[in-house]
């Protein structure tokens, strides 16, 4: 419990010291992944019962060849692929988002520094200190936000463009 306690009070002294941005990456990042969780546990438990389906649906058929059995394969090959898709827009744009969140702490932050030292002079140095940290730890957090979704999210694309192409490999059409 002191350890929560503690990590609690680290969490607050670190957006005390980046400013209110900071609530907003954490938003994103937050958001990001629960989607991604999302997504590679569709990919690890939903997805394989649903082409299994779909393999013996078109395994059962006895015409693969028409032009009729070839539109019933791409409606379901479509059908699949949105599916798949679902919410990796939304994740791009989040990691995407995460940098430019943190600019947004940059720049409420140099504009702190400016006031202060409009109202206080540049003869402070500590004043200054607090806006220019309030200025840098936005701009790491949204990075390290981005970048650990990078990763993840160019893993998950991988997966799901690997789906599609074993779906498709899956349903022979002749």
């Amino acid at each position: 419990m002191l350890f929560l306690m503690e990590l609690l009070e680290s969490v607050r002294s670190f957006i005390a010291t980046g400013g209110n941005v900071l609530y907003f990456v954490a938003v994103a990042l937050f958001l990001m992944w629960i989607l991604m969780i999302e997504r590679f546990w569709f990919l690890a438990s939903v997805y394989p019962k649903m082409r299994d389906n779909i393999i013996a649906k078109w395994d059962a058929r006895t015409d693969t060849t028409s032009w009729y059995a070839h539109r019933i394969r791409d409606t379901w090959i479509s059908e699949a692929t949105e599916l798949l898709d679902r919410n990796m827009l939304t994740i791009k744009t989040l990691v995407a988002m995460c940098p430019l969140i943190g600019l947004l702490g940059t720049v409420t932050g140099m504009i702190s520094v400016f006031e202060t030292m409009a109202q206080q002079g540049t003869g402070n140095p500590r004043l200054m200190a607090a806006g220019i940290s309030m200025a840098t730890i936005p701009t790491m957090a949204g990075m390290v936000a981005a970048l650990s979704g990078v990763f993840f999210s160019s893993r998950l694309d991988a997966k799901v463009k690997l789906a599609k192409a074993k779906l498709i490999d899956s349903l022979p059409h002749h």
